[in-house]
């Protein structure tokens, strides 16, 4: 019998060889969906953090860079425009075009915007600006007003270049080997 090891989505998985152009993306919510799904920083495991308490559905599949640590103690967010939903724990290659910078209950919260790389429906866009000015406009509207019901704040700030969304990865890459070399220093061995 063959034995099988499953590592943990944040710190077994790399950010991908050719980070931070290209990264691995970990998916944990469907475009499409109204559940709020995140990794379980312990175990793993998807958990439902919550049904969204308002009639709003996720624009694009959300989910994490693998080994990034952001400024809001989480993996660095990543929306992936896909022509079609992702399921969640799916993990998938994308094309890093911008970023979306927001501040959510007064902490700062980056969210890098990025087209799956493997989809023929949207591989071709290589910059934020080529995206319609409409996606943005739902963005905003979706961040903005999406956690109104449970009485919280967000605020986009401003949407970044790829230059910036670049700068922001590769600090975060930096911010979680900071944090994390001591702890995990087997599973940072294993895939080098």
């Amino acid at each position: 019998m063959t034995t099988t090891t499953v590592l943990h989505p944040w710190h077994g998985v790399t950010p991908g060889d050719k980070a931070p152009r290209i990264v691995n993306a970990v998916i944990e919510i469907p475009q499409g969906s109204r559940c709020k799904y995140e990794i379980d920083k312990e175990s793993g495991l998807l958990k439902l953090d919550r049904v969204i308490y308002s009639s709003f559905y996720y624009p694009c599949n959300y989910g994490f860079i693998p080994r990034t640590y952001g400024d809001d103690k989480d993996p660095l967010d990543i929306l992936v425009i896909t022509s079609l939903p992702v399921q969640p724990l799916t993990l998938m290659e994308a094309k890093v075009i911008g970023v979306m910078q927001m501040v959510d209950g007064g902490d700062a919260d980056d969210k890098i915007i990025a087209v799956a790389n493997n989809d023929p429906g949207v591989n071709h866009y290589n910059n934020i600006e080529e995206i319609p000015q409409h996606f943005f406009n739902e963005l905003r509207h979706f961040f903005e007003e999406y956690k109104t019901l449970e009485r919280k704040s967000v605020k986009v700030s401003d949407f970044g270049d790829k230059a910036k969304a670049l700068d922001i990865i590769e600090d975060a890459m930096l911010l979680y080997k900071k944090k994390f070399i001591d702890k995990v220093p087997k599973l940072l061995e294993q895939a080098q």
